[in-house]
């Protein structure tokens, strides 16, 4: 029971966030991906970055527990539900999360997002043996694979590297980006909350 109100209470505290620097604004989303207002990009980064260095750090201190450490396989499946995942964010202006957090914040369209995933995921559950009979679910390169070995996890690494130190690294060149980057790449003033539908 515990660690359901733990996980309502940050999924709250993460949708308040998202909300916050206007991720369930579809016409900031539009924004972003077409490169013209890059305030979320620079905060999804500083995002990414900082939670892969305090969790590979945590890691080496023996802080956080690397048996938690989940990784998906590889496969070709895979590549191709991230272009559509892409293509569906940017014709929307909502990604799963982001589509859930609009909808909890007022947004109308944002339930018509919703219903489109659960209907995407029948229609792939209900075909799922064709896909699996497809070849496009076998694994590749070893299936469950990390960049870099992480000492004391079940998973092989691609390259020589450690991946505890591999990802600290990466991590803070997201961290640097989003600071290189500048807020527009084009002249636009601010843009204006946009009332939600």
């Amino acid at each position: 029971m515990t660690s359901i109100i733990l996980a309502i209470v940050i999924g709250a505290a993460f949708g308040a966030v998202l909300d916050r620097i206007g991720a369930t604004d579809p016409n900031w989303i539009g924004k972003m991906l077409a490169l013209k207002h890059l305030h979320l990009m620079k905060t999804i980064l500083l995002a990414i970055g900082t939670g892969s260095v305090l969790m590979f750090a945590g890691q080496m201190a023996g802080i956080v527990d690397v048996g938690h450490m989940s990784v998906k396989a590889a496969y070709v499946g895979v590549f191709i539900g991230g272009l559509l995942l892409g293509a569906g964010w940017a014709a929307s202006g909502y990604c799963p999360g982001t589509g859930v957090c609009a909808a909890a914040s007022g947004r109308k369209d944002a339930l018509f997002f919703i219903a489109g995933g659960l209907l995407g995921a029948a229609a792939y559950m209900a075909t799922y043996p064709m896909w699996k009979a497809s070849g496009l679910l076998n694994d590749i390169a070893g299936g469950k694979v990390t960049l870099g070995t992480v000492p004391g996890s079940k998973f092989d690494g691609i390259w020589a590297m450690q991946g505890d130190i591999l990802g600290i690294v990466l991590g803070l060149g997201f961290i640097a980006v989003a600071f290189v980057l500048p807020e527009r790449l084009s002249g636009e003033g601010r843009m204006a909350d946009m009332p939600a539908e």
